[in-house]
């Protein structure tokens, strides 16, 4: 059985998340009217699903065969700096292909946005749904904070309490000691060296 996240990619559920997206966006769909009929390849590593933009500007699954305009390479490892910073997404991946096709996907990534808040108040209303949302994004916000504190804290510990670590600006002013000791010490040799032939 394939794991969950390469079963999203190579099925059709990521063109209908993005869909779901564009639908939203007129302007989004008109931009990729533009290159109707092309093949863009988002290759994962794992999965390389192919994404052919369709004649009403929405996008659909095209053959695994199909030869991409645009290949976008990204890694897994990188997917969670692109989400927490989507506007440096691109210096996490590679593209090669058509420019301006690429150029306008990098467009619609930075642009485009999902309005949760929206889509759960068809659910729950619109007051429940700004909760949820609201209620979410502090949840994340709490997580990544004490992330943060662990990671200063584990850094703290490692550098004070059991030191395994050392401050950059030490381990220079350690190595401008060493070098200092090295010269001081030929210098010595040397004085040594001329007292013996005395």
């Amino acid at each position: 059985m394939m794991p969950p996240s390469i079963d999203f990619l190579s099925s059709s559920l990521l063109p209908a998340a993005i869909n779901h997206v564009l639908a939203e966006e007129s302007w989004a769909r008109d931009l990729l009217l533009a290159h109707r009929g092309k093949v863009a390849c988002i290759d994962v590593g794992i999965a390389a699903p192919r994404l052919r933009i369709g004649d009403d500007g929405l996008l659909e699954t095209a053959a695994a065969d199909a030869a991409p305009d645009v290949t976008i390479s990204i890694k897994l490892s990188d997917l969670p700096l692109i989400a927490a910073d989507r506007t440096r997404a691109v210096s996490y991946v590679k593209i090669a292909g058509d420019a301006d096709l690429a150029a306008t996907i990098a467009r619609l990534s930075e642009s485009l946005r999902w309005d949760a808040t929206d889509d759960l108040s068809r659910f729950v209303g619109d007051i429940a749904a700004a909760r949820i949302v609201s209620g979410a994004k502090a949840v994340v916000a709490n997580l990544q904070q004490t992330q943060r504190k662990v990671a200063e804290n584990l850094a703290e510990y490692f550098l004070e309490e059991q030191p395994m670590l050392i401050r950059p600006s030490l381990a220079v002013e350690f190595s401008a000691d060493v070098v200092r000791l090295r010269d001081d010490l030929e210098r010595l040799v040397k004085r040594i060296e001329k007292l013996e032939k005395i």
